[in-house]
């Protein structure tokens, strides 16, 4: 193999992609991690985690990126900042070509760049995200017991969310701007039928009011009336979408119409040999880091066995 070609080359820096460069690294393969725009992923803008196996007490998102980043730098891997702003995936070794102008050439690839919720654009969004407002009540639905919150969404993630509130909320309030569900019918009667869920259409969120510490209640428009109403509520969760980070790769790896990268079955091979790809980029059903960090894992194994194969 030629020596101004990696073995392997990992894009993102979430959980997914720490992961497999711990897996690689322990390999003897020396990845070389392209860090992105957001080194950590989705997990630097997380208070707090308590899901995360082996932590009883919690640990921040920021401090549990930057021990994995530490693990992978011991076990060998190398990092880049830095974001891919060209792929050719057209022949091997596949090209890579960074934001300055690098180019790396790489035998294989492992693709862990993430997905981004959809938010609304509101500034006063942003001002309270991880103090009230949120996208993932998998996530954070623990820590609105007994409070009343609020749902924006009309889609099946919409309900889900809804329904898995109810575990802890008082009272969960659907927001959505139509009159009707997007969501599939046995999904809508089940949320519909919940006596802790109720429901509020043809309205959009106009701004989520607080105290500067934290959310204190919720502005709503009547996109029929243009009415405005005020309600007050401990919690505002997003369930409107989100955005696979697979846009580079939209004409040569197979995407679902979702904009996810397809996987094989029971693997992380992608329809180009040697491109793997792992976490919430493919993950179109759980999106944790925990899932993120098994499919890491298992990247990490299906590059090392390719490269195998290529070496003979």
């Amino acid at each position: 193999m030629a020596s101004n070609v990696h073995d392997l080359i990992i894009m993102g820096t979430g959980p997914g992609g720490y992961t497999a460069a711990i897996y690689t690294g322990r390999a003897n393969i020396t990845p070389l991690v392209i860090e992105g725009f957001q080194p950590g992923g989705q997990l630097m803008i997380t208070t707090e985690i308590e899901n995360f196996p082996g932590f009883p007490e919690g640990i921040r998102g920021p401090e549990l990126m930057a021990r994995m980043r530490e693990q992978a730098a011991k076990f060998g891997a190398q990092f880049v900042g830095g974001s891919v702003t060209d792929v050719d995936l057209s022949k091997r070794p596949f090209l890579l070509t960074l934001e300055d102008g690098r180019e790396l050439l790489t035998h294989t690839l492992i693709v862990a760049t993430g997905a981004n919720a959809k938010w609304l654009g509101l500034e006063s969004e942003d001002r309270y995200r991880g103090k009230g407002v949120s996208a993932c009540a998998t996530c954070d639905g623990f820590f609105f017991r007994d409070n009343k919150v609020f749902v924006v969404g009309g889609g099946d993630t919409a309900m889900e969310e809804a329904i898995f509130l109810t575990k802890f909320a008082s009272e969960v309030v659907l927001v959505h701007r139509r009159e009707e569900f997007r969501a599939s019918k046995i999904m809508s009667l089940r949320t519909k039928k919940n006596p802790k869920i109720s429901m509020m259409l043809n309205e959009v969120v106009d701004e989520i009011l607080g105290d500067g510490q934290k959310v204190t209640g919720i502005r709503l428009k009547n996109v029929v009336t243009g009415e405005f109403s005020e309600h007050t509520c401990d919690g505002v969760f997003l369930a409107i979408g989100h955005s696979p980070n697979a846009g580079l790769f939209k004409d040569q790896l197979e995407l679902d119409e979702q904009g996810y990268i397809k996987t094989k079955k029971h693997s992380t091979e992608t329809n180009v040999q040697g491109v793997f790809a792992c976490g919430d980029v493919q993950d179109t059903g759980y999106r944790q880091a925990v899932t993120a960090v098994g499919t890491g894992c298992m990247a990490a194994v299906d590059a090392e066995r390719f490269l195998e194969s290529i070496r003979g």
